[in-house]
């Protein structure tokens, strides 16, 4: 039964999900085996000052932050996003006070605690994980600046009371924010591995956690 309503799902709902990628022809975007690159903290060594170094490499981990993985999930409102291109989500979510769906329509409708596949002709996998939604609303990225980002990250009012050092575990072992390296059949996965980039979110952190000039 769990498999017949699965199918009548993604025949019905042919962008069910928060990370849709679809090519101009229409057809399911193929999966991407490796990451873009993503340089590792090393390749920073040779800058002098570090302030200039913390920003460098603040910069280098935002192909991580402003990647559409990662966009989709820290909306502008409490609506997701899709796609590489963060189109509207279809069907129409409202992320609601939780993250993860408003009443009577929850995120779990569709996403489960695992990537799923798919039997849909536009749709290669519907994303999953067990903790599924929405960042929180004061932690929202889109149409800001890597300077407001990183202002947003360091303050404690908006990032859920995380010191810097917790900052640094969320982004480096969180399995949620992991899933970006592992975004399912027909996604791009975000730059890099989560290893390399929670070293440069340590790296930028042990060199004065510095933003880049608004």
């Amino acid at each position: 039964m769990k498999a017949l309503a699965m199918k009548a799902l993604t025949m019905a709902l042919p962008a069910c999900g928060l990370t849709i990628a679809f090519p101009a022809s229409g057809a399911c975007a193929p999966a991407h085996a490796q990451p873009a690159p993503l340089a590792p903290a090393s390749a920073f060594s040779t800058i002098g000052d570090p302030h200039a170094r913390s920003v460098a490499m603040f910069v280098e981990a935002a192909k991580v932050i402003t990647s559409p993985r990662c966009m989709n999930c820290h909306p502008a409102s409490r609506q997701p996003t899709q796609g590489d291109d963060l189109h509207p989500h279809v069907p129409p979510m409202d992320g609601g006070k939780s993250g993860r769906g408003a009443p009577g329509l929850p995120c779990t409708s569709c996403h489960g605690g695992a990537n799923t596949s798919t039997l849909g002709s536009s749709i290669a996998s519907i994303p999953g994980n067990r903790r599924w939604g929405l960042a929180p609303a004061d932690m929202a990225w889109q149409g800001k600046s890597l300077a407001e980002i990183c202002t947003q990250l360091k303050d404690r009012a908006r990032n859920g009371g995380r010191s810097l050092a917790q900052i640094h575990e969320h982004m480096a072992t969180d399995r949620l924010v992991g899933w970006a390296w592992h975004p399912g059949e027909g996604r791009a996965p975000a730059p890099g591995t989560q290893a390399r980039f929670g070293a440069l979110i340590q790296a930028w952190i042990a060199t004065g956690a510095q933003c880049p000039p608004r």
